[in-house]
């Protein structure tokens, strides 16, 4: 939970009195126009920046001072970057096994985490292909994998279906819902322009416009609520 948080980078004001909570089983989105917040917040939630004002809340521990390291492994938060995430010359298997060496302590589980992650993601054919030569949807499903080696109970995805192909989002949306199924205490949180993309596979959205978060509810709530009309979707969207 996000308690009073505001934050701003010299005069400008990024974040203004921000008020949330986001709960385990759930997939929830972020959207807004640029500049409005989004990766603010979720560089708050990892520990890479602090709020000026406000406090952050994990079960119910405040965080607001606490490491990046000690929020992955002790509060388990996992985080797919809209850009890199991965060694560039590595290969997939070897980038993998870098993370896991970090987060799983015994060589066995490290093996058997590793290889059930590269069946589940069907990526047998590309364990020995540098990352550098992957295709965008095969580089996403590899930051996904390593977000997923310490088992998150939050996953942050940021522009994940950014410059992808229909096919691709498609089967990312699919990999995100599936996730959900499988992992009920995980929560999903998913920072995306493409508001139909979003919508389509969250169970309730926020919108950030000047500072503050103007709308929240349902992908249905959303399309009807004027707020969310006015600072983000326009008349058109349907």
């Amino acid at each position: 939970s996000f308690e009073n948080v505001s934050i701003s980078f010299g005069q400008r004001q990024i974040l203004d009195n921000i008020n949330f909570n986001i709960n385990s089983g759930e997939i929830i989105g972020l959207l807004g126009p640029n500049g409005a917040g989004k990766s603010t917040i979720f560089n708050l939630l990892i520990g890479l920046l602090k709020p000026d004002f406000g406090k952050i809340y994990i079960e119910n521990i405040n965080v607001t001072n606490s490491s990046v390291s000690l929020r992955a492994k002790k509060f388990k938060i996992g985080y797919v970057p809209q850009y890199g995430g991965y060694f560039h010359d590595l290969t997939l298997l070897e980038n993998l096994n870098a993370a896991a060496e970090i987060l799983i302590k015994n060589k066995n589980d490290r093996i058997n985490h590793v290889n059930y992650l590269i069946s589940k993601f069907t990526l047998e054919n590309l364990q020995n292909i540098k990352a550098k030569f992957l295709s965008g949807g095969q580089k996403r499903k590899l930051v996904i994998c390593m977000a997923l080696l310490s088992n998150p109970k939050i996953l942050l995805c940021d522009e994940i279906f950014a410059a992808l192909d229909v096919l691709t989002i498609h089967m990312l949306k699919e990999i995100l819902v599936n996730l959900q199924k499988e992992n009920p205490n995980m929560c999903i949180m998913i920072c995306e322009h493409q508001a139909k993309e979003l919508l389509s596979v969250v169970d309730r959205a926020m919108i950030l416009s000047d500072y503050k978060i103007v709308a929240e509810g349902s992908p249905n709530q959303l399309i009807k609520n004027e707020s969310a009309k006015t600072h983000y979707f326009g008349d058109y969207f349907s």
